[in-house]
């Protein structure tokens, strides 16, 4: 990689980032390869994740529980199977319910070589997901992040107040001086709520502008 140019303008020291829609290709590319590999209803589905997932969702629904471990992931794939049902109304098999929602999340070359840069100039990493199950590739996150922050074995999950503030205790910085990267407008509005400097990812390109502007450094764009 070519060394990039320095600045001297730094405005944060650490860079905090989701992992689903972020570091992988994004939330409605992977679950729209699913609903179509499997023939799913796709009103079923949305009906059910806006009850689960909404602004106004009940504190003990579905979603909730799993990304905080109340729910192991069986039991949330019982759940969600019972609530959809494929075109021609044959039932959604539970088991491996999120192996195959998740199959087609494949982590975002273009953002793992950007946070591989940003590592690189020594800047920490921190990984901070809601976790849907464990099917994280565990040495790509050794490899990319300093400090793994994962809801579902913490019993917190964004946007609640507190994971953010037990994600600052762990690296011993305040929250002005950290950048947060979500792809989930409700995360991003939590975090700003704490101090945390946030943005919502769309894109590597914009993301590699936004960190390159706080980090005080020209990171290097997408290969051509």
């Amino acid at each position: 990689m070519a060394d990039t140019e320095q600045r001297s303008d730094r405005q944060v020291d650490a860079v905090v980032l989701d992992w689903g829609g972020v570091l992988t290709v994004s939330v409605p590319a992977f679950v729209d390869d699913w609903l179509t590999r499997e023939n799913i209803d796709r009103d079923r589905y949305s009906t059910t994740m806006r009850a689960w997932m909404g602004r106004d969702a009940a504190p003990d629904n579905p979603v909730f529980r799993l990304e905080t471990g109340e729910l192991s992931a069986d039991e949330f794939e019982a759940l969600l199977a019972a609530e959809l049902t494929t075109l021609d109304g044959r039932e959604v098999a539970a088991k491996g319910l999120l192996r195959r929602m998740f199959g087609s999340a494949t982590p975002d070359p273009a953002m793992v070589d950007l946070v591989r840069a940003v590592r690189e100039h020594g800047i920490p990493t921190v990984l901070l997901s809601n976790s849907w199950g464990e099917g994280y590739p565990e040495d790509l996150l050794l490899e990319l992040f300093d400090t793994v922050v994962i809801s579902g074995r913490i019993g917190l999950r964004k946007p609640d107040p507190r994971i953010f503030t037990h994600t600052l205790d762990l690296i011993g910085l305040p929250a002005h001086r950290c950048v947060f990267l979500d792809d989930a407008p409700v995360n991003v509005e939590g975090a700003r709520a704490v101090g945390l400097r946030a943005h919502r990812h769309t894109d590597a390109e914009s993301t590699r502008a936004v960190l390159s502007d706080l980090l005080g450094r020209d990171l290097p764009g997408a290969a051509p």
